[in-house]
């Protein structure tokens, strides 16, 4: 569901694990701008982004290494250390996050958004988002059809209306459970 409160971070990676003896960390890279990474001056680490208090890092260095990044943090100086650091989610804070363009949105944004056919039948809201390679896939709850999925792509989703929390679809023959 939708956060009852404001969101104060987004993440952008998780620390998978230490890398070395110097406290350098893993970091699995789940942002969509990973080159804005080495421009950051901080991050947060916590238990996701609606941690109410997750703690704030200096960034010493990031470098990449095949698919994740290599972070050093001040304050994180041995393997000891990093460790205790391990399966924490990397936040940045809302304001240091890339402005989005005009038609596009977080994730987050999306869950809880009413899905709206293109006649303005409502049929469900948003209620998870499958990462699913090239495309996302939208989990609908409906108390008329149940739980069914949609996909991101421009052949069913026509546009969001982030003003009004909804998301107007086309549906084709099958798309929704009998």
């Amino acid at each position: 569901m939708a956060p009852s409160r404001p969101l104060k971070y987004l993440q952008i990676g998780e620390i998978t694990r230490p890398h070395g003896v110097r406290g350098e960390l893993r970091m699995r890279v789940i942002t969509d701008y990973p080159e804005r990474i080495p421009k950051l001056k901080r991050v947060y680490l916590g238990e996701g982004p609606f941690d109410p208090n997750p703690r704030p890092y200096s960034i010493r260095s990031v470098r990449p290494h095949h698919d994740l990044a290599l972070l050093t943090l001040d304050g994180v100086d041995d393997r000891d250390d990093a460790e205790r650091l391990r399966n924490l989610a990397v936040l940045v804070s809302i304001e240091d996050a890339i402005p989005l363009g005009e038609n596009e949105v977080y994730l987050f944004e999306l869950i809880g958004m009413r899905v709206v056919t293109e006649d303005g039948n409502d049929i469900g809201e948003i209620s998870d988002i499958i990462e699913a390679g090239p495309n996302d896939i939208y989990v609908v709850s409906s108390q008329q059809y149940g739980e069914y999925t949609i996909p991101d792509v421009p052949q069913f989703i026509l546009g969001i209306d982030k003003a009004a929390r909804c998301l107007r679809v086309r549906l084709i023959e099958g798309l929704l459970p009998k």
